[in-house]
């Protein structure tokens, strides 16, 4: 029997009220649904530190997910921080020391919307801090409704992201105020919004999946979402 891949999540936190008056994590069920579906083993990670080496060496792949949450923009030079901002300083910091020791390891990353954003920061980029203060005549990037597509990216021939899709243009569904700016060194954009927006960006090695898209192919609102996450869970056997 074959071993199914594990793949590590990264969870979003709370720290007082809503579900419990006690710190609490949370994580959407498709995002475990989606990892199970493609064959997988979903395993969500909690934010410690110290656990960083014992959770690299027992998953196959890491998934970073979206959530309530933006990174510090100090960490990517910014001085100001704009007014939409909100900040969880202890997530920013695990997921930056995961996903670091995963890309050593070579082992495969998927980054889901902020996750995308994470990836990015953590590996030397910046980002847009709210999008329609920086690009002129943008569209709406965060949508209500997420099963429902918002607009469509435009995705580069020759990339990861087309040979994995097999499409220039596929729609997709963003919740994002937030956009990458400078692209990370060991990264590439690969697809893009109407307004110039980047929306996925990846790995410039084409042999390590390493890829992020600032939409959430867990909603599977097209055969491109579900050829990602097929993707992911191939490199990760």
């Amino acid at each position: 029997m074959t071993k199914k891949p594990v793949i590590g999540i990264s969870l979003d936190a709370e720290y007082n009220g809503g579900y419990s008056p006690m710190p609490w994590y949370a994580l959407r069920q498709n995002y475990c649904d989606v990892i199970v579906n493609a064959g997988g083993v979903p395993l969500p990670l909690g934010h410690y530190l110290e656990l960083v080496d014992d959770y690299a060496a027992r998953i196959d792949g890491l998934l970073l997910t979206g959530g309530d949450f933006d990174i510090d923009p100090r960490l990517f030079g910014a001085k100001e921080v704009h007014e939409t901002v909100k900040m969880k300083p202890a997530r920013t910091n695990f997921e930056f020391a995961i996903a670091k020791k995963i890309y050593e390891q070579g082992k495969p990353i998927l980054g889901i919307c902020g996750g995308m954003q994470v990836l990015n920061v953590a590996f030397g980029g910046s980002l847009i801090q709210h999008i329609p203060d920086e690009v002129e005549r943008c569209i709406a990037h965060q949508q209500p409704n997420p099963h429902q597509p918002a607009h469509n990216v435009a995705i580069e021939v020759g990339t990861q992201l087309h040979a994995i899709t097999q499409v220039e243009s596929a729609p997709v569904n963003t919740a994002h105020h937030q956009a990458v700016k400078i692209v990370a060194p060991p990264m590439k954009a690969s697809a893009w919004a109407e307004d110039g927006v980047i929306e996925c960006i990846e790995s410039l090695n084409p042999n390590h999946f390493m890829v992020g898209v600032q939409w959430h192919p867990e909603y599977k609102v097209s055969q491109a979402d579900t050829k990602i996450i097929d993707a992911f869970l191939k490199a990760a056997r």
